[in-house]
């Protein structure tokens, strides 16, 4: 994925939920001189902290992180967002000689930071029945006007009985933060300014990463994230359908807080959303070519990944002197 041997260095540090990106990040970037830009769709929201196993306050502090709490939960971020203000913090940090170390776990920022976003996102089919549900209680016409707020160009042209459109209309708003009419305007990418190394964390063992997303689970539970939720709807307006009440862990939680099951049962199925969340970010990685793959169930992962990261560093700037 290398460039050219003049352009500045950047990492880009993908992995699974519960693969312990966080804690490589936070060791690499002190190793190298680093400032960590977060790769989150749930970390831009201000008081989603426990649920989004946000960094804590003195971490925050020790090491330089970026585009985290930059939202509040009643807005949108889209990926064209993300990779205007992953650009900017990268080419603020390259500029005074720091690392930038991309690191998390939302792909379809990746993905739009690498290839750029020409397309609108695939249906997706938690989402339609939510909007569905909606309809089915407050009516399509409510729906045609919540649309005309989000996208007045599209709803425009809409009759507020246009159900499929209205909700494909929703659905794309909803996933990316933007209007469909501003997606119809293709523009193409360029490539990035970067001397980039591709890192992932995998799992060679599906079982033991599984482990380890019901412990984060049930210690998010412990920690309070029924509590958090709670506390996040007496603070904001907020419905159901909103991305960040729609991350894995929070609908779960809004869904108990709304009486459809236990807190028994919320722990099963919040374990098992956050498991087809890794499912999902794994097939992802797959297809992601030219990555450096390390074991994160391995006992010295934050030495191995440092290490490697110091001599590919070390060997640019070999290359640089020899231009």
């Amino acid at each position: 994925m290398a460039i050219s041997q003049r352009l500045p260095p950047a990492i880009f540090l993908m992995g699974p939920t519960a693969s312990g990106k966080s804690a490589v990040a936070i060791e690499l970037a002190q190793r190298i001189g680093g400032e960590i830009i977060s790769v989150d769709s749930v970390l831009v929201y201000r008081d989603l902290n426990i649920g989004a196993a946000k960094p804590d306050a003195q971490t925050l502090a020790g090491t330089p992180h970026h585009l985290i709490d930059i939202i509040d939960p009643t807005q949108s971020y889209s990926a064209a967002a993300f990779r205007r203000d992953a650009l900017t913090a990268m080419a603020d940090i390259a500029a005074r000689g720091k690392v930038p170390i991309l690191a998390g776990g939302t792909m379809l920022y990746f993905k739009a930071l690498i290839d750029g976003l020409s397309t609108l996102p695939s249906a997706d089919a938690e989402l339609r029945a939510d909007i569905e549900a909606r309809a089915a209680r407050v009516g399509w016409p409510t729906l045609h006007a919540e649309l005309a707020k989000l996208d007045p160009d599209t709803a425009a042209r809409l009759k507020p009985t246009d159900a499929q459109r209205i909700q494909r209309a929703l659905e794309v708003c909803y996933l990316t933060g933007d209007a469909m009419s501003k997606h119809f305007a293709h523009s193409e990418a360029t490539a990035l300014p970067y001397d980039i190394l591709s890192i992932a964390l995998l799992p060679s063992d599906r079982k033991i990463l599984h482990q380890r997303i019901e412990a984060r689970f049930r210690t998010m539970l412990e920690q309070g994230i029924v509590e958090e939720v709670r506390s996040l709807q007496q603070r904001y307006e907020l419905h159901a359908a909103l991305p960040a009440m729609r991350a894995v862990g929070y609908r779960q939680v809004w869904e108990h807080l709304a009486g459809q099951y236990s807190r028994e049962e919320l722990l099963a199925r919040g374990t098992a959303a956050t498991r087809q969340l890794a499912k999902r970010q794994l097939t992802w990685l797959r297809a992601m070519p030219e990555l450096v793959i390390f074991d994160c169930l391995e006992n010295r992962l934050t030495n191995n990944v440092s290490g490697h990261v110091q001599q590919w560093l070390a060997y640019k700037r070999i290359e640089k002197r020899n231009l």
